[in-house]
């Protein structure tokens, strides 16, 4: 490609920002060494996107008919494209050891590695090149967007392993698809902080002083909006939500325990 790259990468150690950072450090030096500049090669940070193990196969199929679709190479003709790594799938001579060139394979229909399989998937890119319905079900139209491909189970793990508060607000606020997740994430972290639980949310009055303290706080500490609040704390209309914070902001800061509770708790993270 041109102008970009795509990696599909698995570390079992913590150290995609240091790998990172050599990669793309080496990359620039050489490029600007063998061309007799200077300055960046690379505009802005990498974007990274975390994978579930069941968006791997797509996100492969992706990255291999990236240079279909920017019209450098024909899909029947593939192999020939020797930065991209279908080449070494194809011509198994030339793989990197350090590739695994199963997981596209097995996505595909299970398909083996042998040259009746490879050639299936060939056919297989091909199919997926003209077939918008399957890309759609793939996503994509959206591959490169967001924070984590894979279940909502999956995003909500990967915040609970995430213990920098700090770090999933930065994330939050680059990706709406990631709002969702987050918020329940953090409903769920001030519901253990008052000692309550998702069935005392169905079973507790609208009005409870603790829903209305626990409202304000995801409100104005994580900008969780109205609407979403409201059906999900079990508190009516979004208006209604919103005129019991503002009595809250009024009445009830230095008196509220719960308040207290989740404000001593927000310090603490």
């Amino acid at each position: 490609m041109g102008n970009h790259y795509h990696l599909l990468i698995k570390t079992p150690d913590a150290n995609l920002v240091d790998g990172m950072r050599w990669l793309q450090s080496t990359f620039a030096n050489r490029f600007n060494r063998s061309r007799g500049v200077h300055g960046h090669v690379f505009q802005g940070r990498y974007k990274a996107i975390v994978l579930d193990d069941d968006a791997i196969g797509p996100v492969a199929h992706y990255i291999h008919l990236n240079p279909c679709r920017a019209g450098i190479v024909p899909v029947d003709q593939l192999e020939s494209y020797r930065d991209s790594s279908f080449h070494q799938l194809w011509y198994t001579k030339q793989r990197w050891k350090f590739c695994d060139y199963e997981c596209c394979l097995d996505s595909a229909g299970g398909l083996k590695d042998t040259p009746h399989g490879r050639r299936l998937y060939r056919d297989y890119l091909a199919w997926l090149m003209t077939d918008d319905a399957e890309q759609k079900r793939y996503g994509f139209e959206k591959m490169c967007k967001g924070w984590a491909k894979g279940s909502k189970a999956f995003k909500r793990a990967v915040l609970d392993d995430c213990d920098d508060i700090k770090l999933k607000q930065l994330v939050e606020s680059d990706s709406k698809e990631m709002r969702g997740p987050f918020w329940e994430h953090m409903l769920s972290q001030s519901l253990k902080c008052l000692g309550k639980t998702a069935r005392d949310l169905r079973t507790e009055r609208k009005g409870a002083v603790w829903k209305v303290a626990l409202a304000r706080h995801l409100r104005e500490s994580h900008l969780i909006p109205n609407g979403w609040l409201a059906e999900s704390l079990n508190m009516g209309t979004p208006n209604s939500l919103s005129s019991q914070i503002s009595r809250h902001r009024k009445i009830a800061k230095q008196n509220d325990p719960q308040w207290k509770l989740l404000e001593n708790q927000e310090n603490v993270d």
